[in-house]
């Protein structure tokens, strides 16, 4: 990737990584994701905003070497893949300060062992003059680390997010061409990473929206040329409404609980709610995770074993439970052979679900007439309760 102006002493850097897959050695990436930086030349000083992963220093090194001085490195967040090339950048220059805020300084210093004395840190609204460019810095705390702070740059109504409104999506696209792609990208990125955080998100969206933003550079994904769509996605995304719409996980060993899955799936469509329906054994977390984000319930099909739930159940249970959705109703479904205690073992698996537990539907062996006549009422009971939302 070569430097790409922005605008007027505005210049975009960093590092595409199209081959990484998984991130944290947890989250999918299906498109790769890209590490941004940002270069801001003031008449009397010059700011890097950001640096790379340190795997892909070596891009963000070729970007640098025609660069004579550097006053700042501003740090917005902690997290390796945007601070762990800062030991390097200030090999390269070792006049410059890192300019943070004083939560983030001391995760540095933990993480990447910096000394103290090469940190400038700011309080929120603060305000760094680089001679015609003005960064002011907003705390953003839990978005999504309690450390993370955003750079409103005053004179071009550039909006440096970092991780806020980003999204993991390798491109040669500097801004955002594509609004699909780009919205369903950044949903899976809100989904599997912002969303247990809705809450203090929304406290700070109300803050960045009282901005005239013109454009939004985050630190991950191409930049919001038009930020309307991004700002009203996350709007959407942290209000409290959900659709009429359930996500059905499951997995099935014997065919048993596939059967239910199926049945359900087609109450549920006669009733005119739609359905997500995942298989676990070949889903991507990622994908569950997005039909998440707005969903009124959440069933979870799973057979029995040895008396609790399958593993690949538990595991989806757990993350459901991890990145707290909005989520309004829930319930169980699944089969055993001669013993279980899935509903009660599903059911402590998700204390962060702040949800009515619907009537589960549980049968023993190979599901009979009794059973789907169970669960057309389950469809029944989710239908009401949608409508009356």
């Amino acid at each position: 990737m070569n430097i790409q102006p922005l605008c007027d002493g505005v210049d975009f850097l960093g590092a595409a990584d199209w081959n990484r897959r998984l991130f944290d050695s947890l989250i999918p990436l299906p498109d790769g994701t890209s590490y941004n930086a940002y270069l801001v030349r003031g008449a009397n000083q010059t700011a890097l905003l950001d640096t790379v992963d340190p795997a892909q220093w070596h891009m963000l090194r070729d970007q640098l070497d025609g660069l004579d001085r550097l006053d700042y490195v501003v740090a917005h967040h902690a997290e390796q893949d945007h601070s762990g090339s800062i030991p390097f950048v200030l090999e390269k220059f070792p006049g410059a300060k890192v300019v943070t805020n004083p939560k983030c300084k001391d995760m540095l210093i933990d993480l990447l062992q910096l000394p103290e004395s090469v940190f400038r840190t700011v309080a929120d609204g603060e305000t760094l003059n680089l001679g015609g460019k003005t960064l002011e810095f907003l705390y953003t705390p839990w978005v999504h680390w309690p450390e993370t702070m955003c750079t409103w740059l005053k004179e071009d109504r550039i909006l440096f997010s970092c991780d806020f409104f980003g999204s993991h999506l390798a491109t040669t696209d500097v801004f955002a061409t594509d609004p699909a792609a780009t919205l369903e990208a950044a949903k899976r990125y809100y989904a599997e990473i912002m969303m247990p955080f809705r809450g203090p998100i929304r406290r700070n969206l109300d803050r960045v929206l009282q901005k005239d933003i013109r454009w939004i550079a985050p630190s991950h994904g191409p930049v919001h040329g038009h930020p309307e769509a991004i700002l009203q996605a996350y709007q959407d995304w942290v209000a409290d409404a959900v659709k009429n719409e359930v996500v059905l996980p499951y997995v099935s060993m014997h065919g048993s609980t596939q059967k239910m899955a199926e049945a359900l799936v087609t109450a549920l469509a006669a009733r005119g709610v739609k359905v997500h329906l995942f298989d676990l054994t070949v889903t991507d977390i990622g994908k569950l995770a997005i039909a998440l984000v707005d969903a009124a319930t959440l069933v979870l099909g799973t057979p029995t074993v040895h008396v609790g739930p399958h593993p690949a159940a538990h595991y989806a249970a757990h993350l459901a439970n991890a990145i707290r959705p909005k989520v309004r109703f829930a319930s169980v479904i699944g089969s055993y052979g001669w013993s279980t205690k899935v509903v009660e073992q599903v059911a402590a698996l998700i204390p962060n679900l702040k949800v009515e537990l619907l009537p589960p539907v549980i049968c023993r062996g190979d599901p009979r007439p009794a059973t789907f006549a169970e669960l057309d009422a389950l469809a029944t009971a989710i239908a009401a309760r949608h409508a009356a939302l």
